[in-house]
């Protein structure tokens, strides 16, 4: 599974500090240990931390440049923001992302196509969040069909079937799941899949076990991808095992200490 590590975000009160501030400190400190954690990707958002985000997004990614070529996941609403995030983070980055809505496909696909670029594609159109596995895959079906039509490939989308907290809807869980496994025959090669893995316990009492449970759940459901807290080193310990145990990886005795190694 690739591992999108969500921490150099504006909305968390350090880093919003750092970019306001100027200071690149704060913001390589956590690029360099979430790496060291395990994440293949850095999420990289100014959150609402700038008056200026295309400013803000420009001087954020310089400054991991300067410790880190490692990609770079660009996570911005704004078309603007998130060109000059591509433009400065280089091939093998990530959109997150768009929503299911044509108008946006209609932006953000020829983007990635321009940038090399995966693209984050969340199961959300006119109409809101689908309450099951049916309307989640209808819209990735139409974000799928969109992507061929401009030149994208399957295998650069990434489905996010949208997890809500579980203590707002129990129900939405499960629904997710079915969606993962659904997405899978939408195409050959099938899209990937991910999800922002904390929402799920957002609000809870119980948010790094709910978040690591959920996750092997998911896992063994085909997701290819999550945007999470790398730093919290139970919850990788549950991704690397939930992968041994479904054959991902060669089993030895020191298996955390190897795959955290390569």
């Amino acid at each position: 599974m690739y591992a999108i590590g969500e921490r150099i975000n504006g909305m968390f009160k350090s880093v919003g500090a750092a970019i306001r501030g100027g200071n690149p400190e704060p913001i390589q400190e956590l690029a360099r240990r979430q790496l060291a954690a395990g994440a293949n990707y850095l999420d990289v958002n100014v959150g609402p931390a700038a008056a200026e985000p295309v400013a803000a997004m420009e001087w954020l990614v310089k400054a991991i440049r300067e410790v880190t070529d490692a990609p770079l996941a660009i996570d911005a609403t704004k078309p603007e923001v998130m060109r000059k995030g591509l433009e400065l983070a280089g091939p093998g980055s990530v959109i997150n992302s768009t929503k299911g809505q044509q108008e946006q496909l209609d932006i953000f696909i020829p983007m990635a196509v321009e940038f090399g670029a995966k693209l984050i594609a969340l199961t959300i159109d006119e109409n809101g969040i689908p309450r099951d596995a049916n309307g989640r895959c209808e819209i990735a079906l139409r974000v799928v069909a969109s992507a061929m039509e401009k030149g994208l490939e399957p295998s650069q989308v990434m489905i996010d079937a949208v997890i809500l907290p579980v203590n707002v809807t129990q129900t939405t869980p499960g629904q997710v799941l079915e969606a993962i496994r659904s997405v899978k025959l939408l195409s050959d090669p099938p899209p990937m899949t991910v999800l922002g893995l904390s929402n799920v316990s957002q609000s809870t009492q119980q948010r790094p076990l709910i978040n690591r449970t959920y996750l092997a759940m998911a896992l063994a459901a085909g997701l290819d991808a999550a945007i999470v807290d790398v730093l919290d080193s139970d919850l990788m310990d549950a991704m690397i095992t939930a992968e041994l145990l479904m054959n991902r990886a060669v089993y030895c005795d020191d298996f955390l200490k190897a795959y955290r190694s390569r």
